[in-house]
């Protein structure tokens, strides 16, 4: 329910402030005191546009604000699905500035206007003679046919259900594109995979085969060097060996008169013993170096492989190339996978929608009875607000194609007149008539769910009498289950609110404000006097205005 509305610097208001009744409210005035503009500031705060000419003072910005009770409401998930905080005490807020440029905020979270004005739908239904769109939405229609079905845990769960099965549909659809999409690139990703692979790389393998290519595109000069240094150690005259031996031999005769010629002599053996060594490692290594253009060409072959695929792949080295080889593997098995993921995918969804259609059938087996229900308690109640001649039916259509709500296409078809055939409301219904039958269908809802605020603007137009009694009677009935908000000149509505507010201009030197009062008991009764008989009402009226009043307990 709307609990405040508190309103800034728009069109005449000043600053206004209005706490409402959870029940009947009752807004009463002279016309042109300022409903309509708090109606107007109410609209912009539930997502209308808006620009600089609502500011009453050019210089300073509009700010509208609704404080809203939710506990009933159930609006847990929306809170939820757009990110904001849920708290039962809901704070609705647009911002205009000198500009003209609005911001919308939900509990002081910023919002974009689309979000506030679906969920300023939730909260408020605002119907006037000029406001039908509710009215003539065909999900509100089906809503109302599902609101005496009484289906609801029904409904939820295909819509719960509806909703898997949409993501399921997308997630196949992304997955047969990935796939097509694939096809090409598998074709390419098998070639790369193939070429890397039958190139059979190894790690390091690049390193060992430059140095024995070195080795053997320099065998002719390595082998000479080797044997040269050989030879000079051991075969020359005079050999580095002999003369080291000549060397032992003469220190073996002078020895025994120093120890120091002794230990020269002993490193001078063992040095004999190392380039020995040596000289038969290089005569050894000179044997095995030997020309073979046929080993160079299969390294030079295998290394011009090994640069073609890293200058291809912008790679540096084999270890790089067989990593990329892996990566390759890798994603073709996933491409692989896609096809076996389609096929599950496919099998779970064809499973769902036969689940789905079943309860879409029950749904609609439903409907089917909800309308003979709905048309018969409809025009019934068009006779006790003063449209006896009225005829309302319901044009109920069947796809074989799932939606959101089933299988079902609800169509609300009016007539106001006799001998005209009911038509869709927009073409054949008044504002006034569209009013007493939104009054209607508002009333059967509330009878099976808790409502938003619904507000009637002048509801009453063309109805006196008895039928005034009937449409007050209603809407009394229909404030048990919702916060109803009633715009009236008629005194028999007005005598039944709850609460009764009046709007008034206020001239202060030479400006004009609109202003808003909740009434006591005793100005309520001479207001409804003055709606009866003029500013200065008669004993009669004023005795008048009391029953009515009381008429209400």
């Amino acid at each position: 329910m709307l609990s405040k509305l508190i309103i800034q610097n728009f069109a005449i208001i000043d600053q206004l402030e209005i706490t409402f009744h959870e029940d009947l409210s009752i807004i009463t005035g002279e016309t042109g005191a300022g409903k309509s503009i708090i109606l107007g500031a109410l609209g912009l705060l539930l997502g209308n546009r808006a620009d600089a000419k609502s500011l009453k003072q050019s210089d300073q910005k509009c700010i509208i604000e609704g404080h809203f009770i939710l506990s009933e409401l159930h609006l847990k998930s929306f809170f939820e699905l757009h990110e904001l905080d849920y708290d039962s005490h809901c704070i609705l807020r647009r911002e205009i500035n000198t500009e003209g440029k609005s911001r919308a905020f939900i509990n002081d979270t910023p919002v974009n206007l689309s979000t506030l004005k679906t969920l300023g739908e939730k909260l408020v239904d605002i119907h006037s003679q000029h406001e039908t769109i509710t009215l003539n939405n065909k999900h509100f229609q089906l809503s109302v046919v599902d609101s005496v079905c009484m289906h609801k845990a029904l409904l939820l769960q295909y819509h719960k259900d509806f909703r898997i099965f949409q993501d399921q549909k997308n997630t196949l659809a992304t997955l047969i594109a990935n796939s097509e999409k694939g096809k090409a690139e598998f074709d390419y990703l098998q070639f790369q995979f193939e070429e890397l692979e039958q190139a059979g790389l190894k790690a390091s393998e690049e390193a060992t085969l430059e140095v024995e290519q070195k080795q053997l595109t320099h065998a002719e000069e390595i082998k000479t060097a080797l044997d040269q240094v050989a030879q000079m150690l051991a075969e020359t005259d005079p050999a580095v060996i002999i003369q080291l031996k000549s060397s032992i031999q003469l220190l073996n005769t002078i020895e025994k008169y120093s120890d120091a010629i002794s230990g020269l002599k002993d490193r001078i053996s063992a040095s004999l013993i190392e380039i020995k060594d040596i000289a038969s490692e290089l005569a050894d290594l000179a044997m095995q170096t030997s020309l073979d253009p046929s080993r160079l060409t299969i390294i030079e072959d295998r290394l011009n492989l090994i640069y073609k695929l890293q200058q291809k792949h912008r790679l540096n080295s084999s270890e790089e190339l067989i990593d990329l080889q892996m990566q390759i593997e890798q994603k073709m098995l996933a491409f692989a996978g896609i096809d076996d993921q389609i096929e599950r995918l496919t099998s779970t969804i064809e499973k769902n929608k036969i689940a789905l259609k079943k309860i879409a059938t029950t749904l609609s087996e439903n409907r089917v009875k909800g309308n003979a229900l709905l048309i018969q308690q409809i025009n019934a109640l068009l006779v006790d607000v003063g449209m006896p001649n009225a005829l309302f039916q319901i044009s109920h259509e069947q796809t074989t194609q799932l939606s959101e709500n089933g299988f079902d296409k609800i169509t609300f078809l009016f007539s106001a007149n006799k001998g005209f055939s009911p038509s869709e409301l927009s073409k054949v219904a008044s504002g006034g008539e569209l009013s007493r039958l939104m009054l209607c269908i508002k009333s059967i809802i509330a009878q099976n769910e808790k409502l938003a605020t619904i507000i009637f603007d002048e509801i009453d137009t063309g109805i006196s009498g008895e039928v005034a009694n009937k449409v007050g009677s209603i809407l009394q009935s229909l404030s048990k289950n919702m916060q109803v908000i009633s715009i009236t000149h008629l005194p028999q509505i007005a005598g039944l609110g709850d609460a009764h507010y009046f709007v008034y201009k206020d001239h202060q030197k030479d400006k004009t404000y609109t202003n808003i009062r909740i009434l006591s008991m005793e100005e309520r009764v001479l207001e409804i006097a003055k709606m009866l008989s003029g500013d200065n009402p008669s004993e009669i009226a004023m005795g008048t205005a009391k029953e009515l009043i009381k008429t209400k307990k």
